[in-house]
């Protein structure tokens, strides 16, 4: 018998999305829009693309372990000490970390919101720590008072995704900052800011940055995923007190970040115009799939992040499958908690046409029977 671990064992390994060619060979289908990992549908930065073709070459030579060129483009983005930033194959490794270095025993306590973000569950889970899940509040957003009242003196870790996925809702700053002073200062709380781009300009808005500069516990997460669009390459940065980036840089493996990942960041930072479409298409997106749920009688909730999540009144299970049928994959809620939520990214032009075209289908009542 090989000793492995009894928490390792009950650990679920992350199910992604199907990818479009699956999908095709299962059912035999010549045209699949996916519309369910929140990809940015205007593809990668241009000017990302082209430094990772004037950089292929040099493959065979490892890249800076300290990542120093993309943390002083970050630093200057950010207006924070590159000593207060770190970077990871994606925002998941930084989520991964930031687990190992503060859980670590049955003593230790982590709280998040219920449903968030699936990777915040194995930080707890490999500890293995005690994991609280408090349940969102009647507006599906983070309910910062009831997680504030969950913290106990074993508390060391709290995540709030903000905006959260998978609801899109957001907390406000002045919800944050009563937040921030009810818990004990020992407590770290992470503001995992995946969607920034597309909720910056939203009214009083928090910003992580802002509290790492004030000195709290606090630690900021945000991905070159999603607005910059090089989900694929894997690259996510994060900022906060120095002490916690020490840690870091203590449990990460030699070179976590590639070269070609951290030329990409480094020219997409430059990329404000790809960034700038890359939001408005966004708005428009988010515009045209609350109208077509709302004629189907579902109740979309406001988002503020580049996917949209509706309660559609009645199981979502039948609906995924009669879209996966017709094309179309998405992400049904019923995994989360939520069995009448069915969440959708924002698409191109065509790829949200033809989802709204197939919902209208699916739920007609023709279909329905």
């Amino acid at each position: 018998m090989i000793p492995i671990r009894p928490n390792v064992l009950q650990m679920q390994p992350y199910s992604p999305g199907k990818p479009v060619e699956e999908v095709k060979r299962e059912l035999g289908l010549e045209r699949v829009v996916k519309l369910a990992s929140n990809e940015n549908p205007l593809g990668p930065s241009p000017k990302a693309v082209e430094a990772v073709k004037n950089a292929a070459e040099k493959m065979h030579i490892y890249p800076d372990g300290a990542a120093h060129d993309l943390k002083q483009a970050l630093a200057k983005k950010l207006g924070l000490p590159a000593s207060n930033l770190m970077v990871g194959n994606g925002s998941d490794e930084l989520i991964h970390m930031i687990g190992l270095i503060l859980l670590g025993t049955d003593a230790d306590e982590t709280i998040m919101g219920d449903p968030s973000f699936s990777r915040y569950d194995p930080t707890a889970q490999i500890g293995p720590s005690r994991l609280i899940k408090v349940p969102l509040d009647s507006e599906y957003k983070h309910d910062l008072p009831a997680m504030a009242n969950a913290v106990t003196d074993r508390t060391k870790l709290i995540w709030i995704a903000n905006p959260n996925n998978p609801t899109g809702t957001i907390v406000r700053k002045s919800e944050v900052d009563k937040f921030l002073s009810d818990i004990p200062d020992h407590v770290v709380v992470v503001l995992d800011e995946a969607y920034f781009e597309f909720a910056e300009h939203a009214t009083d808005f928090p910003n992580a940055r802002d509290y790492v500069l004030a000195g709290k516990n606090v630690i900021g997460l945000r991905t070159f995923s999603k607005a910059y669009g090089l989900a694929g390459i894997r690259i996510g940065y994060g900022f906060g007190p120095e002490t916690i980036i020490d840690a870091i840089n203590r449990v990460r493996e030699p070179f976590n970040v590639n070269c070609l990942a951290q030329l990409a960041g480094i020219a997409a930072l430059k990329d404000e115009e790809h960034v700038r479409k890359t939001v408005e298409n966004n708005r428009r997106g988010l515009q045209i799939l609350a109208g077509a749920f709302e004629r189907v009688g579902a109740k979309p909730l406001e988002s503020f992040a580049n996917f949209i999540y509706a309660d559609l009144g009645r199981p979502v299970r039948p609906v995924f499958e009669a879209l996966l049928k017709r094309g179309v994959i998405t992400r049904p809620g019923d995994v989360l908690g939520n069995p009448t939520c069915l969440r959708v990214s924002i698409g191109t032009e065509e790829e949200m046409n033809i989802f709204v075209e197939e919902l209208e289908t699916v739920l007609s009542p023709a279909v329905a029977r």
